[in-house]
């Protein structure tokens, strides 16, 4: 492949429509009479070359289509995202699949399958987002280069051909002396153009900037993307969820167990509905309690060394601190923000009471979250727990089962061993139900008192990749600005063996040049370009009747 050389001697590469320097059209296309001056006509290197690999992957990327398909599927990929909650922000107290599996049935099973529980860490979905950018670089290279060259190499005199298939356009005969010549030169340089000047030809150029607009935006896009992808670099960004109960001490998470945090006291506040009804009567007779205020009051605690396996780690206290909401702990590059609480019981106290006489052989007391098989009462008397079901259900046959490990709906079933029963009567016992499956009981297990407790939920966060995605988005909006208000404007005025020829071209707002160009030649005899495009389209619709008749 060799690259055209043109008859005003410019050499330009293989595949160029119109001269970078003249003008001169290299590639007739008879069924356009307007030259399309998207990117000047230069050679862009998808359209020219398809031989190697290299050159197939380059003309893959190079396609806005494939970019916006990209895009769409990215879109449509994190739309999906968010119908589920993404496995930071659920219980930790059990495996992710488990969860999803038992409070969003087949759909959460197959969500977490397919990778979307965990959607911004998944290798196809990092893919997506690397492939964005490989077609941002690439398409901006396959236009931006070509496109700077056939600017930067434009001469003042152009080829009668190139002028005459602007869309504004006219000639007429007449020469221009040089006081006339000096006269347009000065209000072409109030209008604040940059003129040029060759052989009694003028270009008047302005706003060029205007045309590195989108590759602008795209170099703004694909620092964004940068910044977004670095949030996968361990130590960049962290976006974790911590539940702590009152009283619980765990490690800081995206902190290598190098902090902990405690749980102190959580507080819950509510309006009063006396003291504050001025304010809030409206609210508050529609709603009924409305929370005030909630904050976890928390120990900072760090680590002094590295702890030896199976041993209590050695922490040392930083600072205390209460947190609300939009006052959150700030410690290193890290923050932790007050974000949800939920109750829960936690413990439940029974009696083991003969039912007759009403009589009371002792009290358990079950820890919810971790209950034990066995209670001992003394003097021959005991409870074991057969089955605890945390959130009871029941089955399509009848059968009781739990929904989750939580205890939203607790129910046991109990043995209960006394002396005068030392082979044991069982009993199922639920929130304010009892059921004795085996025949009526001499004994029940009473209901003596429940303690619940506050689990509060604080968001970890740490981000270095801010300031990165901060100045991709700032670049991003100054290729907006200087795509969205100027406009790359260009007036020639050549006078080619007796006849005078204007031309004027502009990437958008024609409007806007047509009125300019009238305010240039006000005072003037020079002919105002006529809008080609009009008669072009007309004389395809008349060319399309003859046809058809």
């Amino acid at each position: 492949m060799k690259d055209v050389k043109c008859e005003c001697g410019h050499v330009n590469p293989l595949g160029t429509v119109i001269c970078e320097s003249c003008g001169k059209v290299l590639i007739e296309n008879e069924s356009k009479k307007l030259l399309d001056m998207r990117y000047e006509g230069s050679a862009r290197r998808s359209q020219t070359y398809n031989k190697t690999i290299v050159d197939k992957i380059w003309n893959f990327f190079s396609s806005v289509k494939v970019g916006v398909v990209l895009i769409v599927i990215t879109l449509i990929a994190s739309a999906i995202g968010t119908i589920l909650p993404q496995e930071m922000y659920i219980p930790k107290n059990i495996p992710a699949i488990q969860h999803y599996r038992e409070q969003y049935g087949w759909f959460g099973e197959l969500y977490y399958r397919l990778g979307f529980h965990n959607l911004y860490s998944q290798w196809w979905y990092l893919l997506l987002v690397a492939s964005i950018g490989v077609s941002l670089v690439i398409c901006s290279l396959d236009r931006v280069i070509p496109l700077y060259k056939a600017l930067k190499n434009q001469r003042v005199t152009r080829h009668s051909g190139f002028l005459k298939r602007q869309r504004l356009f006219a000639s007429y005969a007449k020469k221009l002396n040089e006081q006339e010549l000096s006269f347009l030169k000065e209000k072409l340089e109030k209008k604040r153009y940059n003129v040029r000047m060759e052989n009694g030809n003028i270009l008047a150029e302005k706003g060029r900037f205007s045309r590195w607009g989108p590759y602008v935006n795209h170099i703004g896009l694909i620092i964004f993307l940068f910044g977004a992808m670095l949030r996968f670099v361990p130590g960049m960004y962290v976006d974790k969820v911590l539940w702590l109960t009152e009283g619980e001490t765990k490690p800081i998470p995206g902190t290598d167990n190098q902090y902990y945090l405690k749980n102190e006291d959580f507080i819950l506040e509510f309006y009063d509905k006396e003291k504050d009804k001025e304010v809030f009567q409206e609210a508050l007779e529609k709603a009924g309690n409305i929370v005030k205020n909630y904050q976890t009051n928390v120990v900072l605690y760090k680590q002094t060394k590295e702890p030896v396996p199976g041993a209590e780690p050695e922490l040392e206290k930083i600072k205390e601190f209460k947190i609300q909401v939009n006052k959150p702990l700030k410690f290193d590059d890290y923050a932790l923000y007050q974000v949800d609480y939920r109750t829960q019981m936690k413990k439940m106290t029974f009696a083991l009471t003969h039912k007759e006489s009403k009589e009371e052989f002792g009290k358990i007391e079950i820890d919810l979250n971790n209950p034990k098989e066995k209670y001992d009462l003394g003097n021959g008397y005991s409870v074991q727990i057969i089955r605890y079901f945390p959130d009871l259900t029941f089955n399509d046959k009848g059968e009781p089962m739990t929904k989750s490990l939580y205890p939203n709906n607790p129910a046991f079933i109990f043995k209960m061993i006394t002396p005068d029963k030392p082979e044991g009567e069982t009993s199922v016992v639920a929130i304010q139900e009892t059921v004795e499956p085996l025949g009526e009981n001499d004994y029940k297990m009473t209901f003596q008192n429940l303690e619940m407790q506050y689990h509060s939920a604080l968001t970890v966060r740490k981000d270095h990749t801010l300031w990165i995605i901060g100045i991709g988005g700032i670049i991003f909006m100054i290729g907006v600005i200087q795509g969205s208000y100027w406009n790359h404007r260009r007036i020639w005025i050549q006078q080619i063996n007796g006849e005078l020829m204007v031309a004027a071209h502009t990437n958008k707002n024609w409007y806007g040049l047509k009125r300019e160009i009238e305010a240039i030649f006000k005072d003037t005899d020079l002919p105002l370009p006529k809008d080609q495009l009009n008669s072009e389209e007309q004389g395809s619709s008349e060319k399309g009747v003859n046809s058809v008749g």
